[in-house]
């Protein structure tokens, strides 16, 4: 298990989960308590164990080659720890290229949660858990960049709770974005994370003045781009 998930470290975007959950909600507090704190428990786990495996086999010092979470010396693993988490929401591209409903409405659970692995508060990684044969078990550790995006977007435009932001992944796009309810307007915009601008050759947007949500993207500024990149990888598969 510790070296699947060393191996799967890097976690391809075409890879998605084998089920999607039908959820067509857009906050966090939707999420039945029980299956976060379990998802929760067992990243926390889970982690411990892999620290404790890797001190065993990499030594206590030195600097890691190759190594999934961004950490300058083994030693700092004793100083990192399971932050919050959120599930992973995908949009089925079948549905995305017809165009029959919001992407908000399009959006469903896949059942997967990310947790973001913190270092001093700083994000070095994530902890990637999955519902197997009933019990919560972590599958994968790595995408710090995807870490380092995740925590300053939703610093920017989460509330205390995170319950107005949703993260959505375009598997066949290969697009991370952020789904996020206005705090004072209530519209539902989005984020471009890293993947999706590279991706949908889109740049960053600046936050302006403090406003975060000037850096937002309306549904109608990004559903073209997406279906060009879905129909695109979906082409380019067969």
């Amino acid at each position: 298990m510790l070296a699947a998930l060393l191996c799967g470290a890097s976690l391809a975007l075409a890879g998605a989960p084998a089920q999607a959950q039908s959820d067509g909600t857009s906050t966090f507090k939707a999420v039945p308590k029980r299956a976060a704190a379990a998802a929760q428990a067992a990243a926390q786990r889970d982690f411990a164990q892999f620290v404790t495996h890797q001190m065993q086999v990499r030594g206590t010092s030195g600097t890691p080659v190759d190594f999934p979470l961004d950490i300058n010396d083994m030693q700092d693993l004793k100083d990192a720890r399971v932050g919050y988490g959120f599930p992973v929401y995908t949009i089925d591209p079948n549905e995305l290229l017809a165009g029959r409903a919001s992407m908000k409405q399009m959006a469903k659970a896949t059942g997967q949660w990310r947790f973001v692995i913190l270092l001093n508060q700083r994000p070095i990684g994530m902890a990637t858990v999955e519902l197997n044969n009933g019990n919560y078990e972590t599958v994968a550790y790595g995408a710090a960049v995807l870490a380092k995006d995740v925590d300053a977007s939703m610093g920017y435009y989460g509330d205390a709770e995170r319950s107005n932001v949703r993260f959505v992944r375009v598997y066949q796009a290969r697009s991370d974005l952020l789904e996020v309810v206005g705090r004072e307007d209530g519209r539902t915009r989005y984020a471009p994370l890293h993947s999706a601008r590279e991706s949908l050759l889109m740049q960053q947007r600046a936050v302006k003045d403090g406003k975060a949500g000037d850096a937002l993207m309306d549904e109608a500024e990004l559903l073209q781009p997406l279906r060009s990149a879905v129909k695109q990888n979906l082409d380019a598969s067969k």
